[in-house]
């Protein structure tokens, strides 16, 4: 689950890099992912509140190490965006944890995924894309399972849970987009994670108890394949990128998820499991891989 998603990429002068821009994406949302893979490892023994939590110190951390935000100089009106920006990431990775609870990680990141589309639907007021996204309604209602085992059988927790970190991605997606324009260079996100930690720790400071060696282990892990490596690579693939190609990539999610779920976890997702998915995929490939007017939005897990 994204701890950078949505985040409006500062602009930065531009290097040459030998690595191709298309396999910086990939590789992003591989980390993102695989993170989350780990994540479905830690959140059994210690809880989503204590996974999140755990996960937002080390990224914060290593956030503010690097960019050292300013506290000083701010508006009222950039306060007030920032903390938006950090309750909705704080609410996001709690919900989208608790989901995983529930669901495979492949199923959890598709539903997820319908939050950012139907959102670039609304933006982008195209009647088209409305038909993507129908389609990727009944890709949700595939992996579901809902015609395939009885109603009262149906993940319905899980999947409302997922339904919400999508609802939340979508709100994140707006307020990073404000935050980027209001604080410079990566001051915002630094400030939004402290934010978003500041939410999740009186549920999260209940699990410290349980906070083992591996379990600290595994939480740093997330905080790098989660939000400090993908973020890295997206941004340094987004200075020769356009905004079609890396919303198209950015599809991908759903898909590498459920591999990630397969090869870390075992878990094994149905035919109709996996034809949903890829009507997901489809319809967010066509639908984010249109706006080549907006901002590209970084990927998360």
């Amino acid at each position: 689950m994204a701890a950078t998603r949505g985040w409006t990429a500062p602009r930065f002068p531009a290097r040459r890099s030998s690595a191709s821009p298309l396999l910086l994406v990939v590789a992003a949302v591989v980390s993102v992912q695989f993170g989350g893979a780990l994540a479905a490892t830690l959140v059994p023994r210690i809880g989503a509140a204590g996974s999140v939590t755990l996960r937002l110190l080390f990224a914060t951390a290593i956030l503010w190490a690097y960019a050292r935000p300013s506290l000083r100089g701010h508006t009222r009106r950039a306060w007030l965006t920032v903390v938006a920006f950090g309750v909705t990431l704080g609410l996001m990775n709690l919900c989208f944890y608790a989901s995983l609870g529930h669901l495979p990680i492949g199923v959890a990141v598709t539903v997820e995924f319908l939050g950012p589309l139907t959102l670039a639907t609304v933006l982008a007021r195209r009647s088209r894309d409305l038909v993507a996204v129908l389609g990727a309604g009944v890709g949700v209602l595939l992996i579901s399972r809902a015609f395939e085992v009885p109603v009262e059988d149906v993940e319905w927790s899980g999947l409302v849970l997922a339904a919400l970190a999508g609802a939340c991605w979508a709100g994140y997606i707006l307020a990073s987009g404000r935050a980027g324009r209001e604080f410079p260079k990566l001051d915002g996100l630094a400030l939004a994670m402290a934010v978003a930690l500041v939410v999740t720790l009186p549920l999260g400071v209940r699990a410290v108890p349980q906070w083992t060696g591996e379990a600290v282990l595994k939480g740093l892990g997330i905080a790098v394949l989660s939000s400090v490596l993908p973020y890295s690579l997206e941004l340094a693939a987004l200075r020769r990128l356009s905004a079609r190609v890396f919303g198209i990539l950015l599809s991908l999610e759903p898909a590498v998820a459920a591999l990630a779920g397969f090869l870390v976890l075992g878990q094994r997702l149905s035919g109709t499991q996996l034809g949903g998915m890829g009507l997901v995929v489809l319809a967010s490939a066509l639908v984010m891989g249109a706006g080549q007017q907006a901002d590209p939005a970084a990927s998360g897990g």
